[in-house]
């Protein structure tokens, strides 16, 4: 799989969420945006992400898989705390 491959996949099933995938094959990070995280533990923000591409993982198309999820405020600061 390719990462728009995986952003492809990731849109279909979560509404309202940027995602910025990088990786080849069938290891990728994801950097997952939106505000449906707001509410959510970090740990139920990255099972709701894992959820959505749980078949894929299963059948070994995606294999090494690393999440991070932000609210577009969270995104806002730690992208100014690495620009700073």
């Amino acid at each position: 799989m390719q990462p728009n491959d995986v952003k492809a996949l990731l849109e279909a099933r979560i509404e309202n969420v940027d995602f910025h995938i990088q990786g080849e094959g069938c290891n990728f990070q994801v950097v997952a945006v939106g505000e449906v995280f707001a509410d959510l533990s970090r740990v139920k923000a990255q099972q709701l992400v894992f959820a959505a591409i749980n078949d894929e993982i299963r059948s070994g198309a995606l294999h090494a898989i690393s999440i991070r999820t932000y609210t577009p405020a969270q995104y806002d600061a730690a992208a100014g705390n690495a620009q700073g």
